[in-house]
């Protein structure tokens, strides 16, 4: 069975399958790319929950940066948030975001908690 949260005419922000949940890409409010890092992770956290997952399972991770220069600072909040033991399969790349003020989008594939 296939459930789909907070659905409208483009888009579910969470999907789950077969024990597996699927992420719409989250962005963060904030100035700086940290700022805007520790926001999208909260918001990727707060879906997690929802679907009956955690950070902890998190299978996979796609990072779209505006800018590479923001890699060393997006890492530093990924590195704290994520748990030790726990790193995902987890892709970066640069791209023009949607919105000319976002700096980081986090697109991410997690197992639900058993």
């Amino acid at each position: 069975m296939i459930e789909r949260f907070h659905t409208n005419a483009r888009m579910s922000r969470i999907v789950r399958h077969n024990g597996t949940v699927y992420l719409c890409g989250q962005v963060g409010e904030g100035e700086t790319v940290t700022e805007q890092t520790r926001d999208c992770l909260s918001r990727v956290d707060s879906l997690l929950t929802e679907a009956g997952s955690t950070r902890r399972d998190i299978l996979a991770a796609t990072i779209w940066l505006a800018h590479m220069s923001d890699y060393p600072a997006m890492n530093e909040v990924w590195d704290d948030w994520i748990p030790a033991g726990c790193a995902p399969a987890r892709a970066c790349a640069e791209a023009r975001l949607a919105g000319s003020d976002l700096l980081v989008e986090v697109i991410v594939t997690a197992a639900v908690s058993t």
